[in-house]
């Protein structure tokens, strides 16, 4: 510049640069976080455009956030103004803002959460993203539980609740998750809410993923009742005889997989339920519920060269799957690896578009499987791997109860975590874990739904702490007896080498008169605990599981005697022992609305068996 001196312009370059460098502070200065506690001026910012989903997301905000705050942000669908906004959902005010991104590459229950400067950002793919990112935050920024249908732990955010900058994206790692228990199936808002994407049509909840259970299917497909009389030459040959008359082909047949118009039947059938079930993904090809598979000449050969009944098997579904891929190429076509079909063939292999569902039921139920401790565990862990070395779509049929005997402590709940962890390190895309099905109140349901559901949308979860965070909720109090008695009945089994898979009585899973005393008598140390009546409901459920231990040696007579209890009597000292046990199991399942006692018997036939056994008369009580 004319006439500046060299201490002028010294100076000024000092000052230019002291300008760039606080310019450059400014710029890289760190976000701030949020204080939930100060967000009463704030509100809940929906699209014009959003999905049901999103719209029921963000009243699902706005009804925690109210329980945690006493603040009932409004919902709108402009803004104003640059900060205080929750943002559910993608839109235009979303990609606006400071907090602003894109959903639409996502996938359908992918999300990201974003929190800084004054903005949350909670959005994801449709259907189920944001709805699912929304039940994130409120877990795990304020706290929230949801523990039961009707329990919904909601800690107060204070007077103060930061929380520090958050950018965090999440792809669930399974994309069907089922936990099989009347307690999701039946409150599909509850489901939802543990992200159980497999319970309910509803748009709102987000509705059901495309991909279902692989099942028995070749029951319904190709049923002898239509075409065995005229061909029996579509079922199998085992020892000489087509088994084409049956009573059910579920149970008694298979049919025979290299016969070619059994192909074009079960083909035509599947394009069938593609054409009715459009939004599905997967689609079963699969053997029925017995070990009658095709000894024929032809199946033979196949299942000899592969080392594995599952040879003929996989040759058909990979046929089946090839004709779909040609008219529908994003279906897949999924078989069972159950049973005798659970080893992997030695060279062949299944199609791109196909799916492989193992099946664990022979598994011990007391060691993860990962552990390899018994022989079974072992083989199936073998064939896991080896199944993920050469398909890429497994899914996971897990058995995660007592089917012979619902009610029954069982202790498996330790190893639900590496299961889960196990089956997702090996390329499954979905996992069923098998409860009572649609039955309510099995052997600590509540408990086992909660750990297993969290642990099914997030396998890095600690199964530990989640028993020990239930409890702790949802027993106040009363949760460290039952806490007591559930390591009981864990550390037994596992000093005394039960290796039981999910079906046994009392003695087969080491629940003995020491497990059963101990039991009767920490429920009655938790009902003591009980600061209401609310929980004191909480634990008598809880504790049907210790009755029904306590009664094990009637029900056991009684079954071994069902055919002659009017000419038998049980032994005085046994009716003794038993019977006032009895009487409260039957009141406690009736207060609370158990339903079964195994997979396939009701309560209420075993009560009417067990008044038969003490030889009450009509209108006479326990």
């Amino acid at each position: 510049m004319p006439g500046m001196t060299k201490t002028s312009k010294f100076e000024v370059r000092v000052l230019f640069a002291a300008v760039v460098i606080f310019a450059s502070m400014l710029q890289a200065a760190p976000a701030a976080g949020v204080d939930l506690a100060a967000m009463q001026d704030w509100d809940i910012v929906n699209a014009n455009d959003a999905i049901p989903s999103e719209v029921y997301a963000a009243k699902e905000f706005q009804k925690f956030f109210a329980e945690a705050s006493g603040v009932k942000l409004p919902i709108v669908t402009a803004v104003d103004r640059p900060d205080g906004h929750v943002f559910i959902g993608p839109g235009e005010a979303l990609r606006s803002s400071n907090v602003g991104f894109a959903t639409d590459e996502m996938g359908d229950e992918d999300l990201r959460i974003i929190v800084r400067d004054g903005n949350i950002a909670i959005a994801g793919g449709r259907p189920r993203g944001t709805l699912y990112g929304v039940y994130t935050f409120l877990e795990d920024y304020l706290g929230v539980r949801f523990l039961t249908h009707d329990h919904t732990h909601v800690p107060p955010v204070g007077n103060r609740r930061v929380v520090k900058p958050v950018d965090r994206s999440y792809h669930p790692p399974l994309k069907m998750r089922l936990h099989s228990t009347g307690e999701l199936r039946l409150n599909p808002v509850f489901a939802a809410r543990l992200r159980c994407n497999t319970a309910t049509r509803r748009e709102n909840l987000g509705g059901v993923t495309g991909m279902v259970v692989i099942n028995h299917s070749f029951t319904l497909q190709i049923s002898s009742r239509k075409y065995g009389r005229e061909h029996p030459e579509y079922y199998c040959l085992i020892n000489g005889k087509r088994l084409a008359q049956v009573n059910d082909d579920a149970y008694d047949n298979e049919p025979c997989l290299t016969n070619p118009n059994v192909l074009k039947i079960v083909t035509q059938a599947v394009l069938e339920e593609i054409k009715q079930n459009p939004h599905r993904e997967n689609f079963s090809v699969s053997q029925n519920d017995n070990d009658k598979y095709c000894r024929c000449r032809k199946c033979a050969a196949i299942d000899r060269r592969e080392g594995t009944p599952m040879g003929s098997i996989l040759t058909f579904v990979n046929a089946v799957a090839d004709k779909v891929a040609k008219t529908h190429p994003n279906v897949k076509i999924g078989t069972l690896s159950y049973w005798y079909s659970r080893k992997p063939p030695k060279r062949l292999k299944p199609l791109p578009n196909v799916m492989i569902q193992l099946c664990s039921i022979e598994c011990s139920v007391v060691q993860p499987i990962k552990s390899r401790k018994t022989q079974k565990n072992a083989l199936f862990y073998r064939d896991l791997v080896a199944w993920g070395r050469i398909c890429d779509k497994i899914s996971i049929w897990n058995y995660n109860t007592n089917f012979r005997n619902y009610l029954l402590p069982c202790p498996n709940l330790r190893v639900i975590e590496p299961n889960i962890r196990l089956f997702v390190a090996n390329k499954a895309v979905g996992v069923l874990m098998q409860g009572p099905g649609y039955a309510l109140g099995g052997e600590m349901s509540d408990l086992r739904n909660y750990v297993t559901s969290r642990l099914l949308w997030d396998c890095n979860l600690s199964g530990k702490k989640l028993i020990s965070e239930f409890l702790r909720l949802h027993y106040g109090k009363a949760g460290k007896p039952i806490g007591r008695f559930i390591k009981l009945v864990h550390d037994n089994a596992e000093s005394r080498g039960i290796t039981q898979n999910c079906f046994g009585d009392a003695k087969d899973y080491g629940i003995d008169k020491r497990i059963v005393q101990a039991g009767l008598k920490a429920f009655a140390q938790a009902r003591r605990l009980a600061d209401n009546d609310v929980v004191l409901a909480r634990v008598e459920k809880a504790s049907v599981c210790a009755y029904r231990a306590a009664m094990e040696e009637a029900w056991l007579w009684m079954s071994a005697n069902k055919n002659k209890l009017t000419q038998v009597k049980m032994p005085p000292r046994m009716v003794k022992r038993t019977r006032r046990y009895t009487k409260r199991l039957f009141g406690l399942c009736e207060k609370h609305g158990v339903t079964n006692w195994s997979e396939v018997v009701k309560v209420n036939t075993v009560r009417d068996l067990m008044r038969k056994a003490y030889g009450l008369k009509e209108g006479e009580s326990f």
